[in-house]
């Protein structure tokens, strides 16, 4: 299976993707916006139609898109009363340009549904170093804030008593978690990229005791997700999408069981 380019490129791409988006997730889960990570998905949707549209790489328009959007609804909704409300017209705004763009650019149904559901074996060397150059860009990031960004996401009553700026520092996990949408959607595509930056951390939340622990469960339930799933897709011929969206469901329902049956 190795032996094959396109596996090669696979694998080594998915690797660092699925890492960025086990450590991402831990902090999606831990601020709630996990619809957040779905909103941003789906405008990463919309910027990949608009680069076809304008004929440019559709991880530009993607990164372009989430990267603006995240820093709108990061200032839209600094008032939780309001978030929702505001994440829902940015998400329906930008779908509805994403349908528009991808019809006036004449691209094909399929196109929309890689797209949308993701084509990791069929990306290219120079693709994958693109992948893995913004999936370390954004462990580097998540490493140099780690202590302001954890004391945000698990105390965000005592971040502000202590003076961090908790606005500044939402704004910019959303741009991080923005770039790792874009990544992320590169394997399952811009539907379903919210299984690696949701499931993986949402079971390792029931499994690890210190926020450590957690990233590392959730990276490698992220891992195997995405390793068995490239596997299972080579000898199957089924969509790799679907293998991972199941080894991560899962994942989760077991860490949940296992969680009950901890409690008693």
């Amino acid at each position: 299976m190795l032996h094959y380019a396109f596996m090669q490129n696979a694998f080594l791409a998915s690797t660092f993707i699925a890492i960025a988006a086990g450590v991402v997730g831990v902090f999606v889960t831990a601020r709630q916006t996990s619809f957040l990570a779905h909103t941003l998905s789906e405008i990463g949707f919309a910027g990949a139609a608009f680069a076809v549209f304008i004929g440019i790489s559709p991880l530009v328009g993607m990164l372009l898109f989430t990267i603006l959007s995240a820093v709108t609804v990061g200032r839209m909704s600094t008032k939780a009363s309001r978030r929702e409300a505001s994440t829902s017209a940015v998400s329906s705004l930008f779908v509805g340009l994403g349908i528009l763009f991808l019809s006036l650019s004449n691209s094909s149904s399929s196109y929309a549904t890689s797209i949308l559901f993701g084509s990791i074996v069929g990306i290219s060397r120079t693709e994958v170093w693109q992948l893995v150059l913004l999936a370390s860009f954004v462990l580097v990031t998540v490493f140099l804030s780690y202590r302001s960004l954890a004391f945000d996401s698990f105390d965000p009553i005592g971040a502000r008593a202590h003076g961090v700026k908790t606005e500044l520092i939402s704004i910019y996990f959303l741009v991080i978690l923005a770039i790792a949408v874009s990544t992320g959607a590169q394997i399952v595509g811009s539907l379903l990229v919210f299984i690696l930056l949701t499931l993986p951390s949402a079971g390792a939340k029931y499994l690890g005791r210190t926020l450590p622990q957690m990233i590392v469960i959730s990276v490698i339930a992220a891992l195997i997700g995405v390793w068995l799933g490239l596997t299972l897709a080579y000898v199957t011929n089924w969509p790799v999408t679907f293998f991972i969206a199941v080894i991560e469901c899962l994942f989760y329902l077991g860490a949940l069981q296992y969680h009950k049956i901890k409690q008693g």
